[in-house]
């Protein structure tokens, strides 16, 4: 019978506890050594709780160093601290004279640390940007000094892990954890400003831009003292207000409250290092009122995805445009789109039938008299939209809920427009509407209890998720999300910054569906700055200015992948 490998894994935070569950559900005998008997106690018990087929039996918990020695391979996950890190290499190097010696380091010089040990080719790293789990990435890091044995003992630990390796490069993961972090630290802010709850915060983030985790779970996973110590370093080095850590994170960290490594962090943990997520609201929320024809006004993609939602979700829907020609369109375009769902598998003709059934055409605001919820999709001006509620707030019936897309205006401003603000919420919905599930829902300060339980309750019937906005620019998912796009434009301004390798390192790094390069030539080069533009007047916040490099790329005429002319596209003419 072949003996299991032993592997030593000392400092049990948040990394290091994630490496020892994958060494352990790889069959390793796991060698854990922490200083602090409350961490030690808290990683074995939930390590047993996580492994109930006794694969925790085959840990040894201590806070004995040389205890290490009896592994062949031997990885540091302390803190990212320089004089921390080579001092507990230092040690190693001497407890455990035949290990291979693996730092964890994400930024710190990996030669330096070698050299420090006093035993340069035994040691290689391992470079994570998130604390693995199952399937996760990492990058086997070598320096000159590295040996053939130590590489291909890295190698070998990576593949029996599960983890897949990835070459992110020193410069575009720092890049990429500098942007991710200061993202994150402005979620927190944004938080204790009391803008949006926490939930809220990470479920928009989560389903608005397709993200793994929200913020306050990925802060949670990675640590809240790790980050904390991470962004005053950043603060330290380069000076960018962006990375002084939010007053609630040093509050929470001042607390004890470090994340899942100790249970609490902005989240509670199980026994399992699990956040049990809440509860979704139900759809007959106390004092909503039935919703059952809706009117949406508007012609464009926004306004059509609309009318594709309701009409599939059973409500008899008129889509109002501003001719016959624009209204015959809008259907057409529709109903090629229930026709994708169909050769896609995404629905049943039968259904995409009954949906075009519940469509119907119409030109001017007197079509939607009778409608229990009239929804705006019309272009995002300011004048265009009040004098539309204006007209709404004489036409509507009485009750009727009346609703504008907007991402960026004021919604008090479309509901004082009516005269009714009472009735008026905001429905943010992301496009394409019919396959993105977050809605953004906003109440104004004149918004009736009954108006906002309705909005919220009819977005759930239509199989959407909502979250409650403030009545703020941006909402959330844009206030959040363009700052870290405009820094990572600004990254442009530097010598060597590589577009292509900065979008892997997010996305292969931190598991983002797509880096911030790709994520503008997606949105639209010209999209991207409107909005900038738009969060800038209202909010006025540096963090939102304009960033002059995509407004010279958008003077060019490159619009993003609509016109295959974008960062990437630039980028690979050269």
């Amino acid at each position: 019978m072949t003996q299991a490998p032993i592997t030593a894994v000392v400092g049990l935070g948040s990394l290091g506890e994630s490496l020892l569950r994958l060494a352990l559900a790889a069959g390793h005998e796991v060698v854990a050594v922490d200083a602090d008997p409350d961490v030690r106690h808290r990683v074995a018990r939930r390590a047993k709780a996580a492994a109930p087929d006794g694969a925790a039996d085959r840990a040894v918990f201590t806070d004995d160093l040389t205890r290490a020695g009896r592994a062949s391979l031997v990885v540091e996950a302390v803190t990212e601290d320089l004089g921390v890190k080579t001092e507990v290499l230092r040690q190693l190097a001497a407890a455990a004279p035949g290990a291979v010696l693996v730092t964890t380091s994400a930024g710190l010089p990996p030669a330096r640390l070698a050299i420090a040990s006093g035993r340069p080719a035994d040691v290689a790293g391992l470079r994570f940007l998130v604390p693995p789990g199952p399937g996760g990435t990492v990058e086997p890091v070598r320096t000159a000094l590295t040996s053939p044995d130590a590489a291909a003992a890295v190698d070998a630990l990576v593949a029996s892990l599960g983890l897949t390796p990835v070459a992110l490069g020193t410069r575009p993961a720092a890049d990429a954890t500098a942007l991710v972090l200061a993202h994150l630290n402005r979620a927190v802010a944004f938080l204790d400003e009391g803008h949006a709850s926490r939930d809220d915060i990470d479920t928009a983030m989560r389903l608005g831009c397709g993200l793994p985790q929200g913020p306050f779970e990925l802060l949670d996973a990675i640590g809240l003292d790790t980050a904390h110590a991470a962004l005053t370093r950043l603060r330290e080095r380069t000076g960018d207000a962006s990375f002084e850590p939010a007053a609630l994170l040093t509050r929470t960290v001042g607390a004890g409250l470090l994340g899942r490594k100790t249970g609490e962090g902005f989240h509670r943990y199980d026994d399992e290092g699990r956040a049990p997520r809440p509860p979704a609201a139900s759809p007959g929320a106390a004092g909503a009122r039935p919703v059952g024809t809706v009117g949406v006004l508007g012609s464009g993609a926004m306004a059509r995805g609309i009318a594709e939602v309701t009409a599939a979700a059973g409500h008899p829907t008129v889509l109002v445009a501003r001719s016959p020609e624009k209204a015959a369109d809008a259907l057409a375009a529709v109903g090629a789109s229930l026709d994708r769902s169909v050769e896609r598998g995404r629905t049943s003709a039968g259904a995409r039938d009954a949906a075009l059934a519940r469509l119907a055409g119409a030109v001017g605001v007197a079509a939607v008299a009778g409608c229990d919820l009239v929804v705006e999709a019309v272009a995002e001006d300011e004048e265009v939209k009040r004098e539309l509620f204006a007209a709404l707030g004489r036409t509507a019936k009485p009750g009727a809920l009346l609703a504008t897309t907007t991402s960026s205006l004021s919604v008090a401003d479309c509901a004082a427009a009516s005269g009714r603000p009472a009735d008026v919420v905001g429905l943010h919905f992301f496009n394409p509407a019919p396959l993105m599930r977050l809605v953004e829902v906003t109440r104004t300060a004149g918004t009736s209890d009954g108006a906002a339980a309705t909005a919220r309750a009819f977005t759930e019937g239509l199989g959407k998720t909502a979250v409650a906005c403030p009545d703020r620019a941006g909402f959330i998912v844009n206030a959040l999300l363009f700052p870290y796009l405009g820094a990572a434009v600004a990254l442009l301004e530097r010598h060597g910054t590589d577009i292509e390798e900065t979008d892997e390192a997010v996305r292969r790094g931190f598991g983002f569906p797509m880096g911030p390069f790709a994520l503008l030539d997606t949105i639209g080069l010209d999209v991207s700055l409107a909005i900038q533009k738009r969060l800038y007047e209202q909010l006025g916040s540096p963090e939102h200015a304009p960033a002059p490099l995509l407004a010279d790329l958008v003077a060019t005429g490159a619009l993003g992948r609509k016109n295959r002319r974008g960062f990437r596209t630039a980028a690979r003419r050269g």
